[in-house]
């Protein structure tokens, strides 16, 4: 019995610090009442539907792809320089064991290749490639999508690679273009990064994307909706994640930790917990 205590408190004392100093915001949400538990009771009302978003993200142009990487620390290091010069660069997983980096969002597919050329032939980058519009899930029918209750094909799509996209993070060790020291960016640029790998243009900070969705009702929350804390309940929020269903989410601790699960229901999240936004 004193080893479970002491093991609850490591917990919440490991929470808190996520919470405090990970993505702080400098916004204060109205406190919300916890989020549900995963199991429904037998013969409950459907969960309602989320609010339509006013203003939907708007969608990804053209982005420029740099880089295989075998060693992520060699992917942090480019997209940590490449933000450094003002680029909005990540790095994310690509499969085998290989990390690659990301960086603008162009109108253009010539505005994507003049700055990639630039960069080359500075010596900043090496092998590139264009991104455009119609390389992105959202723009894809998703007729072969799995069917979900009262969303079109497209939208089913969609949030599947959504959460796809962010339980392929798992395990990385993630700090938004490679440094923690801009508060904020570790937990955000793990949103920013998941939505823009499948072609919405989520902006970088907790408190813009907070006000960017608009607010899932009751027991609305789908995969793909961002899900949002404060450090304190009824504080200001601090910390976002992705919501992939079943009550658990996914998020970049801070620097040093790796991007992990959790529920939505464990007690320092649930009594934390502001609000979640959809985007679409």
């Amino acid at each position: 019995m004193r080893l479970s205590r002491v093991f609850t408190a490591g917990a919440a004392l490991a929470a808190a610090a996520v919470l405090a100093c990970g993505c702080r915001a400098g916004v204060r949400a109205v406190p919300l009442p916890a989020p549900p538990s995963p199991a429904a009771p037998a013969g409950a009302a459907p969960p309602a539907s989320p609010v339509p978003a006013e203003r939907p993200l708007a969608r990804m142009g053209y982005t420029v792809q740099v880089g295989a990487f075998a060693v992520l620390d060699n992917a942090r290091a480019l997209a940590g320089a490449l933000s450094a010069a003002g680029l909005d660069a990540f790095y994310f997983p690509a499969g085998s064991g290989l990390f690659k980096v990301r960086f603008g969002n162009f109108a253009s597919r010539d505005a994507a290749l003049a700055e990639a050329r630039r960069l080359k032939e500075d010596g900043r980058i090496n092998e590139y490639f264009v991104v455009g519009p119609a390389d992105y899930a959202a723009t894809r029918p998703g007729a072969a999508a799995p069917a979900i209750k009262g969303l079109p094909p497209s939208e089913a799509d969609l949030r599947e690679k959504l959460a796809a996209t962010a339980e392929s993070f798992i395990g990385v060790d993630y700090a938004w273009g490679g440094t923690s020291t801009r508060s904020g960016f570790d937990c955000s640029g793990l949103a920013l990064a998941v939505y823009q790998l499948n072609g919405l243009a989520m902006p970088r900070s907790v408190r813009d994307q907070f006000r960017a969705g608009s607010a899932v009702a009751g027991n609305g929350m789908r995969k793909g909706d961002l899900v949002f804390f404060s450090a304190s309940p009824g504080g200001e929020l601090s910390h976002v994640g992705i919501y992939i269903g079943d009550g658990v989410f996914i998020h970049a601790p801070g620097s040093g930790k790796n991007v992990r699960r959790e529920s939505l229901g464990s007690g320092y999240f649930r009594s934390r917990f502001a609000g979640a936004r959809a985007y679409f």
